[in-house]
């Protein structure tokens, strides 16, 4: 599934779309620390989080994750938008807590 397939969808609310909508993606990956999203977030991973501040985004790019997925209601704050916005990463929101968010996007991977 690629990101633009993700977002048309509708599985979740489109935050922003970033630079590579035909990217694919890998696999859900599920974390809240930074330092261990950074160190073990596969490339290609939809990153679904609750942490929506400017490092977030960093750590996304760094880990070279296709998109992120902002669960449980949480939101990027006013700085972190701009660099989405700025650095091309695509962001998703939902309300739904991130397990069940990880979990829709594996059974969209795997039939």
């Amino acid at each position: 599934m690629t990101v633009k397939e993700l977002a048309d969808s509708r599985m979740f609310e489109l935050v922003n779309m970033g630079e590579n909508p035909e990217r694919e993606i890998t696999k859900p990956f599920c974390c809240d620390l930074l330092s261990v999203a950074m160190g073990r977030a596969p490339a290609g991973c939809a990153w679904v989080t609750v942490m929506g501040n400017m490092n977030t985004l960093a750590v996304a790019s760094l880990a070279d994750a296709a998109c992120v997925v902002m669960a449980e209601e949480s939101m990027l704050d006013d700085t972190a938008m701009k660099k989405a916005v700025d650095q091309e990463i695509t962001v998703f929101k939902t309300d739904m807590p991130i397990f069940d968010a990880a979990l829709k996007i594996y059974e969209r991977l795997h039939g």
